[in-house]
């Protein structure tokens, strides 16, 4: 892996269990492709069920693929924070701590983790004593204090109210920039992602969806507004999604020439909220049918 690639993926698929019968299973990740620039944050979004937390396992070497590679930094320059936030249960926070250290000799940062966990919870505090919110603070603690080249976040902020999600957002975003950290995290908050990620890969059903930097995937569309009767005028193909109101159109495009009619439509740029939910709500293969 070159040095300004952090995770490349090439024909990815995955299909749960062995033997004859995997045959018969539905794939959970399919011709799964991409390449993530080094530095990146990247958004990982998709609808339950889409293939994420399976992408991002494969990416940790949890899971074997059925076909294709993955390539991706060794393992004591990656950390990946599971949902379920795995740790020993009968340690106290300064054992795990202790243990992240032991584990990652020479690459080990006690200020970064004494940062993220922010005095959430006593040294000698059990982990099984830890609420949901202290728990993701000691994970994101560990997974950042080894400095890794990549880190995998699986809907890491879950469980914690809006104030603190945005303080440990800005943590973690400052760690990231300061060290050149890649990020990928899976989320389903859309407004935690705006504004901090500058990567978008979108997953439905198993295959990638959008993939790119979020600066040229919303230059690259458009969103228009104007009379329900003059959507005939819309460039065949270009148009994501379309919905009507009354004798009003709102369509998400993709912008390409010729452009729009500016005196038919009102065009203004989407947010990164309106081009997901506008893919999400399209079906695979259906772009361009009116809701």
């Amino acid at each position: 892996m070159t040095h300004d690639i952090s995770l490349a993926t090439t024909g990815l698929g995955l299909r749960y269990g062995r033997g004859p019968r995997s045959r018969q299973r539905p794939w959970a990740l399919r011709d799964c492709a991409f390449t993530l620039p080094a530095g990146r944050i990247c958004a990982l979004v998709g609808p339950n069920g889409a293939g994420k937390s399976t992408l991002l396992a494969l990416a940790a070497g949890l899971l074997r693929p059925t076909e294709g590679t993955v390539t991706a930094p060794p393992r004591e320059e990656l950390a990946y924070v599971a949902q379920d936030k795995p740790l020993y249960p009968r340690l106290t926070v300064a054992d795990t701590l202790r243990l992240g250290r032991e584990l990652n000799p020479g690459r080990w940062d006690p200020a970064v983790a004494a940062r993220i966990l922010a005095d959430a919870a006593r040294p000698d505090t059990l982990v099984r004593d830890l609420s949901g919110g202290h728990r993701t603070r000691l994970a994101l603690a560990l997974a950042l204090g080894k400095r890794p080249a990549l880190l995998l976040l699986d809907e890491p902020m879950s469980d914690l109210d809006p104030l603190a999600r945005h303080q440990l957002m800005g943590h973690l975003m400052a760690e990231a920039a300061e060290h050149g950290t890649t990020v990928v995290m899976s989320s389903h908050i859309l407004t935690e992602l705006e504004g901090a990620c500058d990567h978008l890969l979108l997953l439905q059903d198993g295959r990638i969806r959008l993939d790119g930097a979020v600066d040229d995937l919303l230059a690259g569309h458009a969103l228009l507004t104007g009379p329900a009767a003059a959507a005939d005028r819309l460039a065949p193909g270009s148009v994501i999604e379309s919905r009507t109101t009354g004798r009003q159109l709102t369509a998400l495009v993709r912008r390409q020439a010729p452009a729009p009619a500016a005196d038919t439509w009102q065009i203004t740029d989407p947010t990164l909220e309106d081009l997901l939910l506008a893919h999400l709500r399209t079906p695979h293969g259906t772009e361009g049918a009116a809701a």
